[in-house]
């Protein structure tokens, strides 16, 4: 990497970020799933600086068993105060967690970046909301005299928690409600549910904004799909849709491209043509107001099939763009990013397709 790193230095020369780091991961056989992720995530910068907080007053406080979040901080530690500007570090530690605690990423078969993504993040808000709740149980067993305003007031048995919102819910969770109208009597239920990524189902030629709006679309439940009106006390033809209520901090798209066909009893990969742009506007959100975003990483699955190939990620760092392979890092153009949007044939020797995809939110509502 000596070479290549310091190609990227040159390619950069005084435009090279102060203070910033570009290192690339090595590979432990079949890791680079966790490699393109971990790097999206790196790259997400008000994620980094609140793990690198945490990891800071973590370290000034008791040693607490080791954990995947401490693994993951620990290895964005290490990035961020490498004396040199380039290079690789082995994310050994924070891989041997992850196979010790979860046996799907165990075996050497290729693994799934989102599956991967997906469990980390839960992981991560499984951890920090254990770790609030054992402060707070701390905090309340205390004797009274040390609390410094006066006694806290008892909860009343029965009364619901307010959930814990954590610093990983602050930059990935949105909510999006689920509206279903009953044709009888016009009466609209939602429900609200929290996401960390929106799972997108994808058409060949389309657009992410097409794919979104297809998941807001309004969708009818009759026949034996009829729903259950609360109000006619039976079941009715009713209109269902699905809208953002509140759209995160960063918005996590990840485009559907494995599809499970009945004839062939497998899944194949659709190496459809979805163009992802550089800024999104989320228009179908329940406020109206349009949201923008920025795109910063794209976590690119290279390969014809689910079970085998590759995984890359694009980011955007500084105005720049890098393209991370694993050990490599290296500068592209940012016109290049269009190369991954997918074939326009159904039959191509391009392989790179981009498959999750990292917006930012460019509103004002940046620490909401």
């Amino acid at each position: 990497m000596g070479a290549a790193g310091s190609k990227l230095e040159k390619a950069l020369g005084d435009q090279f970020p102060e203070g910033e780091r570009y290192f690339g991961l090595e590979n432990f056989g079949n890791t680079c799933y966790c490699n393109s992720v971990l790097q999206a995530l790196y790259f997400c910068v008000p994620f980094r600086e609140q793990l690198l907080e945490y990891y800071s007053n973590y370290k000034n406080g008791a040693d607490a068993e080791e954990n995947l979040l401490i693994c993951l901080a620990d290895l964005f530690t290490q990035i961020s105060s490498q004396k040199k500007k380039t290079g690789v570090i082995a994310p050994k530690r924070f891989v041997q967690r992850l196979k010790k605690q979860n046996e799907l990423f165990r075996s050497y078969m290729h693994q799934d970046a989102h599956e991967f993504l997906n469990f980390l993040l839960n992981e991560l808000v499984d951890i920090l909301e254990k770790e609030a709740r054992t402060a707070k149980n701390e905090a309340e067993t205390s004797p009274p005299e040390k609390v410094a305003n006066g006694p806290k007031n008892p909860q009343a048995n029965g009364v619901q928690k307010e959930p814990l919102v954590t610093w990983v819910h602050k930059n990935f969770q949105g909510i999006l409600t689920n509206e279903t109208r009953c044709l009888r009597c016009e009466t609209v239920t939602a429900r609200d549910e929290t996401f960390f990524d929106l799972s997108l189902d994808i058409e060949q030629n389309s657009s992410i904004t097409s794919c979104l709006k297809n998941f807001s679309s309004t969708e009818t439940l009759n026949a034996e799909d009829n729903f259950f009106c609360d109000k006619c006390c039976s079941l009715q033809e009713a209109q269902k849709r699905m809208k953002i209520k509140k759209p995160p901090h960063i918005l996590v798209i990840h485009l559907k491209r494995f599809k499970y066909i009945e004839q062939l009893g497998r899944y194949k990969k659709l190496s459809y043509r979805v163009v992802f742009p550089l800024e999104l506007k989320l228009s179908n959100t329940v406020e109206d107001a349009d949201s923008e975003y920025s795109l910063f990483a794209v976590v690119v699955h290279v390969g014809s099939g689910p079970n085998h190939g590759h995984y890359v990620s694009l980011v955007k760092s500084h105005n720049h763009w890098l393209f991370f392979d694993d050990e490599n890092v290296e500068m592209i153009d940012e016109s290049a990013v269009q190369t991954f949007f997918g074939s326009a044939q159904e039959y191509s020797s391009n392989t790179d397709h981009g498959y999750i995809l990292f917006y930012e939110s460019l509103g004002a509502n940046k620490n909401s």
